[in-house]
């Protein structure tokens, strides 16, 4: 049986300040993520999914109208899960050669997201390119291989950024990324 665990952070939760608050850690961490982990524990218990890994989950119930609920908590552990291990305070590294000229596009992309959803570059036929997804929607639910994401809901950057999606995004991209973890994800 599958049973989902909420892993520990690879970093305090106080790391990333001022760029991103050991409040807002907790909270997204914490709160956000620890529910969709329970929730979907809850949700595939005593069902086909149970026996599946995270990934098979997501892409069985992004295709089974009587799974959205399956899906869309399983797809936010996903996404999640992803945003923080692509994280890291002024490593140091420089963004990927590969991708320098997609982070312009990648930037607006995150503040085009209407309400709540992802920017994304993704790997997709071996090139890489910026998607954007609404809500729990992630890419490989559409077997596109992500690269590196940027969480715009919120509960992700409203309790230090209000309604500065801009200056988060600005944050995250100069100091919050892990880019010899994201040069990686480019083989």
């Amino acid at each position: 049986m599958f049973k989902l665990e909420q892993y520990p952070l690879v970093f305090a939760a106080n790391v990333f300040e001022p760029y991103m608050s050991e409040n807002t850690i907790n909270f997204h961490h914490g709160k956000h993520l620890a529910t969709y982990i329970k929730n979907l524990n809850d949700l595939i218990a005593g069902t086909e999914y149970e026996k599946l890994s995270l990934d098979e989950i997501i892409v069985k119930s992004a295709s089974d109208e009587n799974a959205k609920k399956i899906f869309n908590n399983a797809a936010q552990v996903f996404n999640h899960d992803f945003f923080f291990r692509t994280m890291a305070r002024d490593n140091g590294s420089k963004i990927p050669t590969d991708l320098e000229s997609l982070i312009p596009e990648f930037r607006a992309a995150a503040l085009s997201v209407f309400g709540s959803g992802w920017a994304w570059i993704v790997l997709e036929n071996g090139k890489p390119k910026v998607i954007t997804t609404a809500n729990a929607d992630t890419p490989i639910a559409h077997g596109i291989k992500p690269i590196l994401t940027i969480d715009v809901w919120e509960h992700a950057y409203y309790l230090d950024y209000q309604n500065r999606r801009g200056d988060f995004i600005d944050a995250y991209l100069a100091h919050l990324v892990n880019w010899d973890m994201v040069g990686e994800r480019l083989v």
